[in-house]
């Protein structure tokens, strides 16, 4: 089940929504837990017991972290850490890698294998991140232990952000479990955060989305230039979209059940370099592995040497942590690379350039990234390139680019402006001016959520293309 499901937005939530409302403060979380479950279920039910399993194994675990550490016994305590991260990185490695691992290593010694072909449980990627960084954080002392399980099955099950984040550590939400205010403008912004991330998702990442789709399934020896620019330039503006507009749903999701998440996304595509990119996409993936590798490797406090190693080890961590093949790993060493090269050289060139062709450095090699991200096979992402750089048979220009490009300028410039934070400063000067201190920005905003909220529903009733390109991760 996805946020943008017809199933999901007029019975599970209208129902969970209910039944949270009409009980009591201190019955809420077990709502919660219980309905869940019940969205977890909808994916693939058995993969329940795995989530119990890594709920009951880390909440004993951070127990007995707590319980160590008020006996100073730091050894032991230690050892109850090591083996929660031990445990979670096996299941993820298990569930997520094991085929890819023992394929490669079969195709090292020349043996057939067809693999266990197991389903991939929804979301594992996100909680069992969440889970490690709870009995990290107790070891730590940045966290006390949560005595109430149906608390901590909440914090690791919350289906608002269950299946793509944003990667919530629980010291940031710990009170938020106890002593939450669900509150008529907290539920007032989270529905409006969730129109405007479904609005993003259907309406622009599934149509842009059609775009690619139709250049990804073209042979890349028979694209021309131009389509081939179009199609990667379509496919990064689906991936911001899609994975935004769900980040933004997960957020009004939360408010308006009282809690508060951080962002995920702050316009990615305004950066002026890849640094600047990797502060501003998925910022939750980027603080986690910051907070619990980069730091304790080292960072940059240990040399030149060191600090190169800790940026590859983070990014190639960062490329296998979105799927078990090649290309995420070449993707991972991709960012490595250049940001090193930003940290050693580019920085103090870049800081002497116009901002416009900061812009366009990072832009171009964002899209770069995303040919790599895009193909699994990596024969498939270089003959991409081909296309991409005229070194194929095809020409600079072709008929279906030109079509391509008449029949949806309209829509990659209304997706280029809104990738940017240039409507929303609009809007607030105009407001701020203009109608300070009367109903009309609330008149227009309510008229331009149904409007958003109709055009959904009509599209997810007519169309048969709804992906959700990070389910798989």
């Amino acid at each position: 089940m996805v946020f943008s499901s017809l199933l999901f937005l007029f019975v599970f939530l209208p129902a969970v929504i209910a039944a949270y409302f009409l009980m009591p403060k201190k019955r809420r979380n077990l709502i919660l837990f219980i309905f869940s479950l019940m969205f977890y279920a909808w994916g693939e039910p058995v993969y329940i017991i795995l989530m119990l399993f890594s709920t009951l194994t880390d909440y004993f675990l951070g127990r007995y972290v707590e319980r160590f550490k008020e006996r100073n016994q730091i050894g032991q305590a230690k050892l109850m850490m090591i083996l929660s991260v031990i445990i979670n990185l096996s299941l993820l490695g298990f569930f997520k890698y094991g085929d890819f691992i023992i394929y490669n290593i079969s195709s090292i010694f020349e043996i057939s294998y067809r693999g266990m072909k197991l389903p991939l449980p929804i979301g594992i990627s996100f909680y069992t991140f969440q889970t490690m960084s709870y009995t990290i954080d107790i070891y730590r002392g940045e966290a006390e232990a949560q005595s109430n399980i149906i608390d901590f099955g909440v914090y690791v099950s919350l289906f608002p952000q269950l299946i793509a984040g944003p990667i919530v550590r629980y010291k940031t939400i710990a009170r938020q479990l106890k002593e939450r205010q669900e509150t008529i403008k907290s539920f007032s912004y989270g529905a409006k955060r969730f129109l405007f991330g479904l609005g993003k998702k259907v309406l622009f990442a599934n149509n842009i989305g059609l775009i690619w789709e139709e250049v990804y399934k073209a042979r890349s020896s028979e694209l021309s230039v131009l389509s081939a620019w179009i199609g990667i330039t379509a496919f990064a503006l689906q991936i911001y979209y899609d994975f935004s507009g769900y980040s933004d749903m997960a957020i009004g999701l939360g408010s308006m059940f009282g809690f508060r998440f951080l962002e995920n996304f702050n316009y990615p595509y305004m950066s002026k370099s890849i640094t600047e990119f990797w502060r501003r996409w998925h910022i939750s993936l980027g603080s986690w592995f910051k907070e619990y590798v980069y730091i304790p490797f080292g960072g940059n406090r240990k040399g030149p040497l060191k600090h190169i190693r800790n940026i590859t080890a983070v990014w190639l961590l960062t490329g296998i942590w979105h799927g078990a093949s090649w290309n995420f790993v070449l993707w991972g060493g991709y960012f490595a690379l250049l940001l090193i090269a930003e940290k050693l050289i580019l920085s103090k060139l870049l800081k002497k350039l116009p901002a416009i062709i900061n812009h366009l450095y990072a832009l171009i090699f964002i899209l770069f990234s995303w040919v790599i991200f895009a193909f699994e096979s990596v024969e498939g992402g270089i003959q991409y390139f081909k296309a991409m750089f005229g070194i194929t048979s095809s020409g600079i220009i072709d008929n279906q680019g030109i079509y391509l490009l008449y029949t949806n300028i309209i829509l990659f410039l209304i997706l280029f402006i809104g990738s940017t934070d240039y409507p929303s400063r609009a809007a607030n000067k105009v407001f701020t001016k203009y109608f300070k201190g009367n109903l009309m920005p609330a008149a227009i905003e309510c008229t331009v959520l149904i409007i958003i909220f109709t055009l959904s529903i009509a599209y997810l009733v007519d169309g048969s293309y709804n992906p959700f390109l990070y389910f798989r991760f």
